[in-house]
């Protein structure tokens, strides 16, 4: 991932660092049901949902003033999830929310708010050992789908998905999720992929957005 370092700018963290971290710590896959551990597999982008278009699925929304986020919705798959602040870890890959509370996501506060121009990013949990979390169904959603970021202004943010892709950590693309974007985007991200029962989760669910609208 790149960190901010002035509006505009970026620092490079280091290959898949930030991705490497949520496939370890946003999802298990292994709950335990019934007196024995099973594993579920959350649903997976189809192929058809990742053809990202450049330009976007129609004409960006000006740019909103800054405010901190304070929640997010996704009507189509049933998300409505209070909002935390992530930091970076010392070793430089971004924290991610307790896994304890099912239901809640976390931005990166030290990166683009979202609604302003540049890349934001938003993060949370597929699940735990108790069963599906935040964003256990991310992978299903679907080109033209509206997300909504409450902030602490009143105003909401309404970003629309232009591309649903799951990509492997060895193989996971730091600037085409992270680069500097000249207008307001978002990525939501969690974990996704191949799964394996000791290692657990291989790669990232990744949204693609641009803000759409505002009120």
């Amino acid at each position: 991932m790149r960190r901010k370092t002035r509006r505009g700018r970026c620092a490079r963290l280091g290959d898949t660092a930030i991705a490497a971290v949520t496939v370890v710590a946003l999802g298990s896959a292994v709950w335990l049901l019934g007196g024995g551990p099973v594993t579920h597999r959350p649903p997976q982008p189809a192929a058809v949902e990742g053809r990202l278009d450049p330009g976007g699925r129609g004409r960006a929304a000006p740019a909103l003033a800054p405010s901190a986020p304070t929640r997010v919705r996704i009507p189509a798959i049933r998300v409505n999830a209070p909002l935390m602040g992530l930091a970076l870890t010392r070793s430089g890959s971004l924290d991610v929310p307790p896994a304890a509370d099912k239901n809640l996501a976390g931005w990166y506060r030290a990166g683009t708010i979202p609604g302003e121009t540049g890349t934001a990013i938003i993060a949370g949990h597929v699940d735990n050992t108790d069963g599906p979390a935040v964003f256990y169904d991310l992978g299903a959603l679907k080109r033209g789908a509206r997300i909504e970021v409450d902030r602490q202004d009143g105003s909401v943010a309404v970003f629309t998905v232009d591309a649903v892709e799951v990509y492997s950590a060895r193989a996971f693309p730091d600037d085409k999720v992270y680069g500097a974007a000249p207008r307001p985007e978002l990525r939501v991200i969690t974990c996704g992929g191949g799964y394996s029962r000791t290692t657990g989760y291989q790669g990232n669910v990744v949204v693609f957005a641009h803000l759409t609208g505002g009120r």
